[in-house]
C-alpha cells in the first residue's frame, strides 16, 4: 500500500493539471472580442451577456421624453438607453466600431443641443423628441429584439460598447453643443448647411467623402412619366426632349438651380417634390417616362454615415471621424451641461 501512494499522488497532481492548464490558456484572450474589429463576427459565433461591458457609463440620470409616432404616445427612457435605441435604429451595427462610436456621439450630441435649447419643434406636449428621421429615429429594447432577431446579443453588446466608449462627451463648437446633423450617403461631398438649408453654419461646411462610393446607396433611379413629372412640378414639358436647365450647382456638387423656362426651383425643391434620395440627379426622356439617376441618400450636411464607416475601415478613429465631417469642432466633457438640464427639472 506504502508504494502506492507516489502513483495516487502523482495521478492527482496530473488531473489538476490538466484542470488548471485550460483556465490559464483562456484568461489571456478572455477579453479580446472587446477591442477586436470584428467583434460582430466573434460574438455572433459564441454570443455574451448583453450587460458584459467592460466601460461604464459616465451619462448622469438624464431623462429622455419620446414621442413614439406608430404608437402615439410618450415614452420616457434613461440617456443610455435612449442613445443605444438611436444607434441601434440609426446605424447598421455590423458597421465598424469607430462609425459606431462617432454616431453615438453625434446622437448625443443632438439630444443635448435639444435640450440645452429647450426645442420642442415637432412633439407634442410633454414631449422633447420623436422617433422619426425629423429628429433621430429610435428603438427601444423590445424592438431591437425582434429587428436582431438571432443577432440581437452580439449587436446589443456591440452598440452598447460604442454608447459607453463615448459617454459624457459631446461635440462642441465655440463651447456650445453642435447641431449634429448626419445622413446616410454622400455623393462623394457633404454640402454646406446654406446650400441646402438658410443659415451658414461654420461647422457645417463641405468636406470630400470619397468612401461613400462602396455604399449599396450610391447610385439609384426612378422612373416617372412626363405627366407625373409635370405635375409634380407644376410645369410644362410637351413633347420637348429637353428637361430644363440646370443654371446653378452647390459646392457639394449637387443641384444648385434648375430653370423651366423661367420658372426657378432649387435642388432641395425639386428633390422633395419628385421624393428622389438626393438633390444630385440627373434625368433623360425616353418616350412618354422621365428616368432619374441620383447619386448620394440623404440631405448630404454633416456626417455621412457610410463615409464614417469607410473611414473606420482606413484605420480612423471616431474622434478623426467626427473632426473630418464637422469643422472647427471639440469634443467636450457634457458633465456641466448634462447636470444643468437634471437641474432645471
Amino acid at each position: 500500500m506504502k508504494k502506492i501512494k507516489p502513483f495516487i499522488a502523482l495521478a492527482a497532481f496530473l488531473i489538476a493539471l490538466t484542470l488548471i492548464i485550460p483556465a490559464v490558456l483562456v484568461l489571456p484572450f478572455s477579453d479580446e472580442h472587446k477591442a477586436s474589429g470584428k467583434l460582430g463576427e466573434n460574438l455572433a459565433k459564441s454570443p455574451g451577456k448583453v450587460t458584459d461591458v467592460t466601460s461604464t457609463s459616465k451619462d448622469p440620470a438624464v431623462e429622455v421624453a419620446v414621442f413614439r409616432f406608430s404608437k402615439s404616445k410618450i415614452e420616457k427612457v434613461q440617456l443610455e438607453d435612449y442613445l443605444v435605441g438611436v444607434v441601434a435604429a440609426e446605424m447598421p451595427a455590423d458597421f465598424e466600431e469607430e462609425a459606431l462610436k462617432a454616431q453615438a456621439l453625434t446622437a448625443r450630441t443632438y439630444i443635448v443641443h435639444r435640450l440645452m435649447t429647450k426645442d420642442t419643434l415637432g412633439v407634442p406636449k410633454g414631449a422633447q423628441v420623436n422617433d422619426t428621421q425629423n429628429h433621430q429615429v429610435y428603438m427601444n429594447d423590445d424592438e431591437q429584439r425582434k429587428s436582431w432577431g438571432k443577432d440581437y446579443d452580439w449587436k446589443k453588446k456591440k452598440v452598447l460598447e460604442a454608447v459607453r466608449s463615448t459617454s459624457g462627451q459631446i461635440l462642441t463648437y465655440e463651447g456650445k453643443p453642435i447641431d449634429a446633423l448626419f445622413f446616410s450617403t454622400s455623393n462623394g461631398y457633404t454640402e454646406n448647411s446654406e446650400d441646402y438649408w438658410s443659415g451658414s453654419i461654420p461647422y457645417l461646411r463641405s468636406v470630400s467623402s470619397p468612401w461613400d462610393k462602396n455604399s449599396p446607396k450610391f447610385n439609384s433611379q426612378k422612373v416617372m412619366t412626363v405627366r407625373e413629372f409635370e405635375a409634380k412640378l407644376g410645369v410644362k414639358i410637351g413633347s420637348s426632349g429637353t428637361i430644363g436647365k440646370i443654371v446653378e450647382r452647390t459646392t457639394g456638387k449637387r443641384v444648385g438651380k434648375v430653370n423651366f423656362n423661367g420658372k426657378v426651383f432649387s435642388g432641395k425643391e425639386i428633390r422633395d417634390k419628385l421624393d428622389l434620395k438626393s438633390s444630385d440627379f440627373a434625368w433623360e426622356r425616353k418616350g412618354n417616362n422621365i428616368v432619374i439617376t441620383t447619386k448620394g441618400f440623404g440631405h448630404g450636411v454633416g456626417m455621412s454615415q457610410y463615409g464614417a464607416n469607410g473611414m473606420a475601415e482606413e484605420g480612423s478613429d471616431y474622434k478623426e471621424i467626427v473632426k473630418h465631417y464637422y469643422k472647427g469642432v471639440e469634443i467636450t466633457p457634457a458633465e456641466n451641461m448634462l447636470a444643468t438640464i437634471t437641474a432645471q427639472k
